[in-house]
């Protein structure tokens, strides 16, 4: 069994001003918020018994949300990350980190994806840090890039030359046997070297990745977004409007 760690802890400025009174999270998309679709898809997995949630910009909407969210008897818990005005998401995971001393895997807060998509990886994940990618024809400036060398990860980053991408990571990852401890120790090192309050934690990835300690899995056709433009929320409520008629997310 493993934990899901949920990083939702920001506004999306970039969302403005669909974000001015609600966080990215609970923005809606079709029939549900952008959280709601990852609690439920997250409480229909078998291997998931807890899903923790680092709230931020809003926290108390956040928790009144959840308080009304089916979890299909998943153990939903909330923290607070106070400094989500002035750090990026590293912070909040280093909020979490006394939640990663098990199996668990992360989950950024803009990231939907079918419940199909949790089997794949889980199933799938061979090392013991596993990054989630997909593969298209083109990658642009904002995308969180990715290198690959067979079914390792050797680099992550959104400054990759396109003659170094093979892939995207969709914002999921997962950590069994000692990859939560080498995560926490990498992260350590981050705050202690000053550099880790404004970090993604997906810097970590990169630097666990260029010491050989990542692999990956490629989801395929299966279906993700990611929203951090109004453009997104657009594209992503459309997937949804998909999965809704097909049943694929409850």
């Amino acid at each position: 069994m493993m934990r899901a760690i949920v990083l939702s802890a920001g506004q999306g400025s970039r969302l403005l001003p669909l974000t001015m009174d609600r966080p990215k999270c609970l923005l809606p998309v079709g029939s549900r918020s952008v959280l709601q679709w990852q609690i439920e898809a997250l409480g229909q997995s078998r291997e998931i018994d807890e899903v923790v949630v680092v709230t931020g910009f809003k926290a108390a909407m956040v928790e009144d949300a959840l308080s009304r969210m089916p979890s299909a008897g998943t153990r939903v818990t909330t923290i607070f990350n106070p400094f989500y005005a002035i750090a990026d998401n590293l912070a909040s995971c280093w909020m979490a980190r006394d939640f990663m001393d098990g199996d668990f895997m992360i989950v950024n807060g803009d990231s939907l994806f079918e419940v199909a998509v949790l089997p794949r990886i889980i199933d799938g994940a061979a090392a013991a840090i596993n990054l989630t990618v997909n593969r298209k024809s083109a990658y642009d400036s904002d995308d969180m890039k990715v290198s690959l060398n067979g079914d390792r990860v050797s680099a992550v980053g959104k400054t990759l030359m396109p003659s170094e991408t093979d892939a995207e990571s969709i914002g999921l990852v997962i950590f069994k046997g000692d990859g939560p401890a080498r995560f926490r120790a990498t992260m350590d090192i981050s705050m202690r070297e000053g550099w880790g309050v404004g970090a993604w934690y997906l810097q970590v990835i990169d630097r666990l990745a260029k010491e050989g300690h990542v692999g990956a899995t490629d989801i395929g056709n299966l279906g993700w977004g990611e929203i951090d433009f109004p453009s997104d929320l657009e594209a992503v409520s459309r997937l949804a409007a998909q999965w809704e008629r097909l049943r694929i997310v409850a």
